[in-house]
């Protein structure tokens, strides 16, 4: 009965925790001016460059392909670090929020560091943008962390 207690705690922590993630990551990313200059050009391109796609005769099905990669992104991003760090957690048994709001942070945070590899060198501007991304999902992991981490140690007694 315990376990099926600690299972109900655990979901309900990661189905509030996710999408802050979610809200916290979109929220900095529109507010980092960086971030906002850099989205709107990325937005304002892709969006013509979509409409002179579909002028030109490319079904939109391109679209359900770069719908499904955005899905793709949003699950490694933002479902996977906290999903691994409650595993993590519930493992060793961790009982404090700011273990699961650090170690969630540093996953989310090293997740696009780790998914390109060892790539080559990158130009100092180029360096500057990757840490200000960094440091965004950093936030964005730490806060999923943080909700997760004071909804799932409530009702775990001390000595559990």
């Amino acid at each position: 009965m315990r376990f099926l207690g600690r299972l109900i705690w655990t979901g309900l922590a990661l189905c509030l925790a996710i999408p802050c993630g979610a809200l916290v990551l979109v929220l900095a990313i529109l507010l980092d001016p960086v971030s906002s200059e850099a989205l709107t050009r990325i937005g304002l391109f892709g969006f013509l460059q979509g409409m002179t796609d579909l002028a030109s005769g490319i079904g939109p099905d391109a679209i359900l392909v770069l719908a499904a990669g955005l899905a793709r992104a949003g699950f490694i991003l933002l479902v996977l670090p906290p999903v691994a760090m409650a595993l993590i957690g519930e493992a060793m048994n961790l009982r404090r929020a700011t273990a699961y709001a650090i170690g969630t942070g540093l996953a989310t945070a090293l997740v696009p560091w780790l998914m390109r590899g060892g790539s080559g060198s990158l130009a100092a501007r180029n360096l500057a943008v990757e840490g200000r991304v960094t440091a965004l999902l950093f936030l964005a992991g730490a806060a999923a962390g943080l909700v997760y981490g004071w909804i799932a140690i409530r009702d775990r007694p001390a000595r559990a």
